[in-house]
């Protein structure tokens, strides 16, 4: 069969149409609309990352590590990702198969790493949904406390059900829209802010770097430099999704660079300079950040130093663009969530009725787990809902940590086997400007962020001593990865650590660049036209 698939690959170095592409597939279904455009790759890069972790728990790393750590803890966790993006990009374009980065995992590195590494992204994804919905929901009490919260919860899970019936086009078009709606509030929120800084409006006259001096750059010490990290990781969480949406792309090799590339720009400007404002003008100590946290956006930092400006109408807005910003991420859940387990069922590690894919190219009981999670959100009606969803989120957060080093090892072990087996980088499509040093960096990175986190888990704050429960809260996807790992290991009685360089199939469902394929020739770059590359870069 293996043999079968070599000869699937036409002289050009493409596999050929209508063959397997995705090897180890034992219940192979109807194959996924690839409706989406450059447009759409280009805004799910930064679509699915904005949204409450940016705009509300921002707030609780403010208040917990102070505004330095806040800007120093994501370019950490942004350069991180730049290096895990691009990694993943040259992967994607090689191979646009269905499951992105879990699919290169099992390939590259481990099927039981993969399969731990997929479970747990979808599971993230899972129970990221009611949460965002809950926070959706509680954006509305700005306005109307009288309603009770599960009338939107409803409200919003039809909304979402509903675009789901449009399938892959439907979720682009949505994210599109929604992500330029937040690109130009976070381009407005710089502005407002350096005119509130400067003493240009409201009562607080100039602020310069008050707030950096008292009541300091940093709060509670390496402690609260640490916990910065899993609000971090869970605030750019979607990022990837851009390679995940490589399958149902409909020109891969054209849009997921294009995408890529824009995504350190994006990162510098849309949370990088966004925090490093709101440091300027919100004091970490303020009281009412205490409630910045979970699904709480009345507490949103932004929100607060708007209306702190005296701007009446402004923080209604903002609020608005919050609603929209969660609203995007729940759609964003759907996806990443469904696509994944689709890809596992497929290679038959979930349930095989997950596999399958209509005519329109929906995976419909995906779709059905995925809405059926977004029930949890009504839990937000009983009095232990902040418990219960610091737990759910306890899944997510620190479960992206263990994604993206897996996509940077997975490269890693990639080229290794490339060039073992006599390959030339002249065939791969797509190259990261710095190459496979890029994905030791980001692994490295990666293993730092969880050491930190660890060390936070353990002493919250200076003093504290450990906490078997607390810990937990905060470290509970790393039992749960190890479990899963462990689990699989066990099903199928291959105990071998990783996968035989010699083992690696390369060729099934490859895309390899040939002579003949001509690259768009690049813009020259004068200081005529800096001004469009900077705005092409950007948006």
């Amino acid at each position: 069969m293996e043999d079968e698939k070599v000869h699937d690959v036409n002289i050009n170095g493409f596999a050929a149409e209508g063959s397997d592409e995705e090897v180890g597939v034992v219940n192979k279904s109807s194959p996924l609309k690839q409706d989406l455009k450059s447009r759409h790759m280009q805004m799910i890069a930064i679509g699915g990352a904005i949204g409450a972790g940016l705009f509300v728990s921002s707030g609780s790393a403010l208040r917990s590590g102070g505004p330095a750590s806040l800007v120093i803890c994501y370019i950490i966790v942004g350069t991180m990702l730049l290096f895990t993006a691009q990694a993943l990009a040259e992967l994607a374009v090689l191979y646009p198969v269905n499951g992105a980065f879990y699919t290169y995992t099992v390939r590259f590195v481990d099927p039981a790493w993969g399969f731990a590494m997929g479970w747990d992204y979808a599971i993230s994804w899972l129970t990221i949904l009611p949460f965002e919905l809950t926070a959706a929901s509680i954006t509305i009490q700005f306005w109307r406390e009288d309603i009770n919260v599960g009338v939107w919860i409803t409200v919003f899970l039809i909304i979402l059900a509903g675009i789901q019936v449009f399938g892959v086009r439907g979720y682009g078009e949505v994210e599109f829209v929604l992500s330029m709606i937040k690109i130009a509030a976070c381009t407005g929120f710089i502005i407002l802010g350096i005119v509130i800084d400067c003493g240009g409006v409201g009562n607080q006259g100039y602020l310069g770097a008050k707030y950096w001096y008292s009541p300091g750059a940093f709060q509670n010490g390496f402690n609260g430099f640490a916990s910065v990290f899993v609000v971090a990781a869970f605030a750019f969480g979607g990022t990837e999704l851009v390679g995940l949406a490589a399958a149902e792309s409909a020109n891969p090799r054209k849009a997921i660079p294009m995408a890529t590339k824009q995504v350190f720009w994006r990162i510098a400007f849309f949370y990088v300079v966004n925090l490093f404002i709101l440091g300027l003008i919100m004091p970490a100590d303020d009281e009412r950040l205490f409630g910045s946290s979970g699904a709480n956006t009345k507490a949103s930092p932004f929100v607060l130093a708007i209306q702190d400006a005296g701007i009446s109408v402004l923080p209604h807005i903002f609020n608005g663009v919050i609603t929209v910003a969660v609203i995007s991420v729940a759609n964003s859940c759907t996806f990443g969530s469904t696509r994944t387990m689709q890809a596992l069922a497929e290679r038959g590690m979930a349930p095989g009725f997950l596999a399958y894919v209509d005519k329109h190219g929906r995976p419909l009981w995906c779709v059905v787990i995925q809405i059926a999670f977004g029930l949890l959100a009504f839990i937000g009606e009983s009095g232990n809902s902040g418990t219960v969803f610091t737990w759910l989120l306890a899944i997510s957060g620190l479960g992206y940590f263990f994604v993206w080093g897996s996509i940077c090892l997975t490269h890693i072990r990639f080229r290794y086997a490339w060039k073992a087996q006599g390959y030339s980088l002249d065939q791969i499509p797509y190259k990261p400007t710095f190459g496979v040093y890029g994905s030791y960096i980001g692994f490295g990175l990666n293993i730092l962020c969880l050491m930190a986190t660890f060390y936070s888990a353990l002493y919250p704050s200076p003093g504290a001593t450990p906490d078997a429960y607390y810990f937990f809260e905060q470290y509970l996807a790393a039992p749960i990865v190890i479990a899963l790992y462990l689990g699989w290991k066990i099903y199928t009685n291959d105990w071998r650590l990783y996968i035989p360089v010699d083992e690696m199939d390369l060729k099934s469902g490859a895309r390899m660049a040939t002579p003949g394929d001509d690259d768009e020739p690049e813009v020259p770059r004068t200081w005529g036209n800096l001004p469009y590359r900077a705005l092409r870069a950007l948006f």
